[in-house]
């Protein structure tokens, strides 16, 4: 088990994915964001059952990380709940886990 992460949000359009996609490479919470157009989602919102063509975010970045990560995220956010789900990287190539390593902030720092 790795302590990497990938972290799933969606988006309204590609114009705030790609603004959140770069604002949280430049300030290091995330090595690489992957921006995926025009993805469908069914939700219940207030009730209702509703539908919504969606950006999604593919976000790779690490356990430590991911309270801010997601609070940048939050504040950033047009959406009144955006979602914020991590998923765990149990394993990867060890080149690769190692790129991401060397491209997020250092514990305690802000590199």
């Amino acid at each position: 088990m790795t302590d990497k992460i990938v972290v799933l949000s969606t988006c309204a359009t590609e114009e705030e994915a790609e603004r959140i996609a770069r604002l949280l490479v430049e300030q290091r919470l995330a090595a690489c964001v992957n921006v995926i157009p025009r993805v469908k989602s069914y939700y219940r919102w207030k009730g209702a059952i509703e539908s919504a063509e969606e950006c999604l975010l593919v976000i790779k970045s690490s356990r430590e990380l991911f309270q801010t990560m997601r609070a940048v995220l939050e504040q950033s956010h047009s959406y009144e709940t955006p979602e914020a789900i991590a998923l765990p990287v149990v394993d990867g190539a060890e080149n690769y886990v190692n790129w991401l390593e060397a491209n997020l902030r250092k514990p305690g720092g802000v590199d």
